[in-house]
């Protein structure tokens, strides 16, 4: 049986041959992970695989206080370590030493400050962006990522449930925050996904909005919109909007048309479908009860290794759904000074085409703190 991460550098290695590049230096964490399965921040340090297309060779450059794990976890097993002493630079030019033309970047991961590095090195090379073709391989998910995303999502599920139970009137955002990321440990997570989002009130209006010393009042929305990161290196990410002791029949109204919005989304979903009608589906509902003002986001995003993938769902992509995208379904309607709703949920067009909900915490309106 082929290992996964081979499979995953041939692909990419017909690429580079097909486009006439030279060497591909793939930096970004995630992509790094993708195709070795090793998974660490090298904070400000240089890591890199670099494939060198003229004689078949894959390299792992590490800082060399991660050699041992580099050396564990990692398919690729030719590493390189750097000692923070050393110049990284003048050390993948003189493992790669003769004459290079083409290199691959992802354009979007190079700073300035290394892209001037590299020509330093390599004065004769020009650059071509592999992003794309990076991109176009994560964007399918096969069934063993699927589990580990499902794993995700049962652990935050799991917080999520426990969490709910210590909401209080009174009880500041950043309390609620800091229980829900002590759950996420318990629950065997390595910790979240991205800064969790607990808000209350008036606050609910942003849909990014910080945790802040804001106390529960009765009649508040609260938004939590969280996430974990596992050890087997997939994220979640999961969206579910409360009401504090007594809902208004205006904040039950917009619960209920978001609600509506989310499940016209979900059902929409399916392969062969262009992306925007995803968007639509969810938009329409929104717009009819006369809030379209008030929903300005797209309507969702793709996710996996990291918690922001491709695909975006929004209304103007034109590219079609295939099976094996993973993304989320997140309408909102956000009022200014009163307060929002949002209501994500992560789905996957499976084997079949058809939609498959990976989240299942129950989305009717809950009343806490009673």
């Amino acid at each position: 049986m082929i290992n996964q991460y081979q499979t995953r550098l041939n692909t990419l290695q017909s690429h580079l041959a097909k486009e006439n590049i030279d060497v591909a230096i793939i930096t970004s964490p995630a992509n790094v992970f993708y195709y070795t399965g090793f998974n660490c921040d090298p904070h400000e340090r240089f890591m890199a695989i670099v494939m060198d297309n003229r004689n078949k060779e894959f390299y792992l450059f590490v800082p060399a206080l991660d050699e041992e794990i580099a050396v564990d976890e990692s398919f690729i097993k030719n590493i390189i370590p750097i000692l923070d002493e050393e110049d990284p630079f003048v050390k993948l030019k003189n493992k790669l030493s003769f004459k290079i033309q083409h290199i691959g970047l992802e354009m979007k991961e190079v700073s300035m400050y290394s892209h001037n590095q590299l020509q330093i090195v390599f004065p004769e090379a020009s650059y071509d962006d592999i992003q794309g073709a990076i991109n176009k391989q994560r964007l399918k998910k096969d069934r063993n990522e699927i589990e580990c995303l499902q794993e995700a999502v049962n652990i935050i599920e799991k917080v999520l449930a426990e969490g709910i139970k210590k909401v209080r009137n009174g009880m500041k955002e950043s309390e609620l925050t800091a229980e829900l990321e002590y759950l996420m440990k318990k629950f065997g997570a390595v910790g979240p996904s991205f800064s969790t989002i607990v808000l209350s009130g008036e606050k609910t209006a942003m849909p990014h909005g910080t945790p802040g010393d804001r106390r529960f009042q009765s009649g508040d929305f609260l938004l939590i919109d969280f996430g974990v990161i596992t050890k087997k290196g997939y994220c979640s990410d999961i969206t579910r909007t409360f009401i504090i002791e007594e809902a208004t029949e205006k904040s039950r109204k917009i619960y209920n048309i978001v609600l509506e919005s989310n499940r016209a989304g979900i059902n929409a979903v399916k392969a062969g479908k262009a992306l925007k009608t995803f968007d639509v589906a969810a938009r329409e509902v929104i717009e009819k009860n006369d809030y379209g003002n008030y929903f300005k986001n797209r309507v969702g995003h793709g996710l996996g290794i990291e918690v922001h993938e491709e695909p975006s769902i929004h209304g103007k992509n034109e590219q079609i759904a295939k099976i094996g995208l993973c993304f989320t379904i997140e309408p909102g309607i956000y009022i200014p000074n009163y307060g929002g709703v949002r209501i994500e949920d992560e789905v996957y067009i499976n084997e079949k085409g058809d939609v498959e909900v990976l989240t299942s915490f129950p989305k009717e309106l809950q009343i806490l703190g009673i």
